[in-house]
C-alpha cells in the first residue's frame, strides 16, 4: 500500500457525506429505545454485558466502512512500476605503492607506509565501479593484486604488504613501468596509475621519465604523490642501544613527480602528514569519477480490485451480522 497514489483524490470529498449519516443512525437509535416502569432494577445491575450487547453497532460500521471502500474506487488508486537500467563506465586503477625503508618515517601516524595503506583502503571502499589492482616497488617491483573487483581480497592482500618485504632501493621507474604493464591491454576507457613514493629514484633499469612516456603512449594518466613533511621527519634507526628516533632529511624528487604527471596529463601532489594525504586521495576520486547513466522506466497498475473485494466482503459480513447474528424485532 506505500506506493498506491490515487488518479483522482477529488472523490474523496464524498466521504464528507458519511457525516449525516452517522448521526441519523444516532438519533434514529436515540428514538428507537423501547422503556418500560418497574419498580427497582437492583436484580439487574449484577447482569453482566454480552458481547452482542457490545457489538451491536458493528454492521452499521461495516456499511460505512464498505461505501468509503466503494469511494476509494471511484478515486482509481494506482501502483507504479519502476525499473532503472544502470550502465556504468568503471575506471581500471592500479595504486603503485613505495615500500622503501624510508617509508618507516614516524612523521606520519603511524608510520608513512601504514598511512598510505589506510587512506588507499578508504579510496578503494569508496570506488565500487572500478577495477583496482596494487603494485609495490623499492628496489624492485612486482604485482600485489592484479586488477580486480573484489574489495575484500584487494584490500586484505594491501595489509599484508610492508616495507623490508623487498631489497631496500626505490625503483620508480621500474614501479611505474609494472604498473603500465598491468593496464596497458584494459579496455576500460579511463586507465589511470596513483603513484606513491617519499624518495628519489636510485634504482631500477628504467627512467621514470621513460616509463612516464611508456604510459603516455598507452593512454595512461599518472597522478603521482610525493609523501613526507618538508626538512627533515624522524626516522627510526638500528644502534647498539636498540631502536633509535633520528631526524632525517627528507628528500623527493619532485621534479620528477610533477614530469611524469605533465607528460601523462595526471597531476602531482605533496602530502606531508595524514590529513593532507587523505585530502589527496579525496581530491583524486573527485577527478576520476566512474560514468553512469540511468534510463527509467514507470508503468501505472490500477489497484481498484483490492477495495472492491473488501467492500464485497465487508458488505457480506455486515448482511450475516444485521439478520443472522443481531436479529431484531421491529
Amino acid at each position: 500500500m506505500n506506493n498506491i497514489v490515487f488518479a483522482k483524490p477529488d472523490w474523496f470529498y464524498l466521504l464528507l457525506g458519511l457525516i449525516p449519516m452517522i448521526v441519523w443512525y444516532v438519533l434514529r437509535q436515540k428514538k428507537s429505545k423501547a422503556s418500560i416502569q418497574i419498580s427497582t432494577i437492583e436484580a439487574l445491575k449484577k447482569t453482566p454485558l454480552t458481547w452482542k450487547h457490545a457489538l451491536r453497532h458493528m454492521a452499521f460500521v461495516l456499511n460505512m466502512a464498505v461505501l468509503a471502500l466503494i469511494i476509494a474506487c471511484l478515486a482509481r488508486p494506482q501502483s507504479s512500476e519502476n525499473w532503472q537500467n544502470q550502465t556504468v563506465e568503471g575506471i581500471d586503477i592500479m595504486i603503485a605503492l613505495d615500500l622503501s625503508g624510508s617509508m618507516l618515517a614516524r612523521d606520519f601516524q603511524p608510520n608513512r607506509v601504514e598511512a598510505a595503506k589506510a587512506v588507499a583502503t578508504k579510496f578503494i571502499s569508496g570506488r565500487p565501479y572500478d577495477r583496482i589492482g596494487l603494485v609495490v616497488f623499492s628496489a624492485e617491483s612486482f604485482t600485489q593484486c592484479p586488477l580486480t573487483t573484489d574489495r575484500a581480497v584487494l584490500i586484505n592482500l594491501l595489509q599484508k604488504v610492508e616495507s623490508g618485504m623487498i631489497e631496500d632501493g626505490t625503483a620508480i621507474g621500474l614501479g611505474l613501468a609494472n604498473a603500465v604493464s598491468r593496464l596497458k591491454d584494459s579496455e576500460a576507457k579511463s586507465r589511470v596509475i596513483i603513484l606513491l613514493t617519499d624518495g628519489e629514484n636510485n634504482r631500477g633499469e628504467i627512467a621514470p621519465i621513460t616509463a612516464a612516456e611508456i604510459a603516455k603512449t598507452f593512454g595512461i594518466r599518472v597522478y603521482t604523490i610525493g609523501i613526507g613533511t618538508i626538512g627533515t621527519a624522524p626516522f627510526p634507526v638500528q644502534t647498539p642501544f636498540g631502536i633509535q628516533m633520528r631526524d632525517m632529511e627528507v628528500k623527493i624528487d619532485e621534479k620528477t613527480l610533477t614530469e611524469i604527471a605533465r607528460i601523462t596529463d595526471g597531476k602531482y601532489f605533496r602530502a606531508t602528514n595524514n590529513k593532507t594525504l587523505a585530502e589527496v586521495y579525496k581530491e583524486i576520486d573527485l577527478l576520476e569519477k566512474s560514468k553512469i547513466q540511468n534510463k527509467e522506466f514507470s508503468k501505472k497498475n490500477e489497484e481498484y480490485r483490492r477495495f472492491a473485494i473488501g467492500a464485497l466482503l465487508l458488505s457480506l459480513l455486515a448482511l450475516v451480522l444485521q439478520f443472522a447474528v443481531f436479529r431484531h424485532i421491529p
